[in-house]
Formats: C-alpha cells, structure tokens, sequence
C-alpha cells in the first residue's frame, strides 16, 4: 500500500496538531515500510539518576505509530491507541536524541497493529520496545 502522506505533510500535521510537542519531536524519515520520528529530550524529559523518563520513551513510541498509520490512511484525527506495550531494556542517555522507527504489522479498517524501535542515533541497540493498537473510526459517508 502506497503513503498518502509523505514526510512534509506529515511534519505539517505535527506543527498544526501536536504543536504542544513539536518543540522536542521531528519527523526524520518516511519510507514505504516504516516512519521515524526523532525525540530532542531537554531537562523536561530527564529523570532522576541522568536518565530520559519513561513517559518520554512512551510518547515517542505512540506518536510514531500514529504517524505511521497516518502515512497510510491519511489524517485521521480520531485514530486512538487501545493498547500498549512497551519493554524498556536499556538505560538511554540523558544528553542524546532517540529515534523511534515504527513499523505496522497490520493496517486493517478498524484496527491498526504495529511495532516501535527506540534507538540512539547511529546505534543499532534497542534501548526500547514498544508493541500498539489503534482502533479506527468509520469513515462516513
């Protein structure tokens, strides 16, 4: 399945509709088979102990997705996550950006089923794993 939206309509919709995180989210790459998006964490994101939180880890996961499903189905404002995993298995630095690579496993009419790598840039180590679903709203006629 083709995009129906590429990276600059996508960087469009994250200015217009996620200006509340558009300071600290960029969208790095769009491909036919996945969407990066890059996290520039500042001392908001940092935990106790040097560390970026894990909420900040969360919400690139669950943006990545999102834009994911986005560049193929278009800007669908009422697509919501319904389910999440995520498994942190590395600690990530406080001072580097994060790459999320998100890649979807299903794109069916009411659900939306993939999967989010958060590395370092130029790392291939996993610091976090995240698994979504978004549910789909009926298109109407």
């Amino acid at each position: 399945m083709a995009n129906v939206l590429d990276k600059p309509a996508l960087e469009d919709f994250l200015a217009r509709e996620f200006a509340e995180v558009g300071d600290v989210l960029s969208v790095e790459v769009v491909t036919e088979d996945a969407v990066t998006l890059r996290l520039t964490p500042d001392a908001r994101h940092v935990r106790p102990g040097g560390t970026l939180s894990g909420p900040t880890m969360f919400l690139l996961a669950d943006v990545a997705l999102y834009f994911a499903i986005l560049a193929k189905i278009g800007p669908v404002a009422l697509a919501v996550t319904t389910n999440a995993h995520i498994d942190f298995m590395r600690k990530p630095a406080a001072d580097l950006p994060l790459l999320g690579e998100a890649r979807l496993l299903k794109l069916g009419r009411t659900l939306a089923v993939g999967q989010v790598a958060i590395r370092n840039p130029g790392s291939d180590a996993v610091l976090a794993q995240a698994s979504l679903t978004y549910a789909i709203p009926p298109k109407r006629a």
